[in-house]
């Protein structure tokens, strides 16, 4: 992709500014660090365009403080850029599945919630930060949620995050990334820590 020209442009009758507006579902998956880091990049950009964004984090505690939140939160509140709304739908720690009953319900009111938002075009960019985890566990239909991202209105942008993202969601996107672990800390012993994790 020379200077940010596509290698073939398909015949589909769109104009470029058409092609090039088109909304876009976006999934960063796999096992290394960086999938939701990555989204609140893509989220800052949205800000800095002025755009209204929802993000809605999926198992995550509603006790866990991330400093990505306090930062969007404070730009969304300042009169510059574009909203932020942050919600939060889970009891417990992501990857790895626990005693987690209350975030499955919790996590089937978020997608509720993120369908009616589509539906009203309340945001234009969607943060579904951890949600391959209801997907990949069953707590929530992939097809059902493929078909509702497909049939999205407007212009609305969404970005999944989080590991084991599923065949249909991977092939519905436009942007797949795969984070690939090559050394973590935590493959020494240490824990994660303030300004890096969190």
């Amino acid at each position: 992709m020379p200077k940010g020209q596509p290698e073939t442009v398909p015949r589909d009758g769109l104009t470029t500014r058409q092609r090039r507006n088109r909304p876009l579902l976006a999934v960063h998956t796999g096992t290394g660090k960086g999938k939701s880091t990555a989204a609140f990049g893509l989220a800052l950009r949205a800000w800095n365009q002025g755009w209204p964004i929802g993000v809605f984090q999926f198992v995550k505690s509603a006790k866990w403080r991330v400093g990505e939140e306090r930062a969007l939160r404070v730009l969304g509140d300042s009169g510059e850029g574009g909203s932020v709304a942050w919600h939060k739908m889970g009891e417990g720690w992501s990857w790895v599945q626990r005693d987690l009953a209350d975030s499955e319900e919790a996590a089937r009111e978020g997608w509720a919630q993120v369908r009616r938002d589509l539906d009203a075009e309340r945001y234009r960019l969607y943060v579904l930060d951890e949600f391959t985890y209801p997907l990949h566990w069953g707590w929530i239909d992939t097809d059902e949620v493929v078909a509702t991202l497909r049939e999205r209105p407007g212009a609305q942008h969404v970005v999944i995050t989080g590991r084991n993202a599923p065949a249909a969601l991977i092939d519905a996107a436009d942007l797949v990334t795969e984070m690939g672990k090559v050394k973590h800390p935590m493959d020494a012993g240490q824990k994660g820590q303030r300004g890096i994790e969190w």
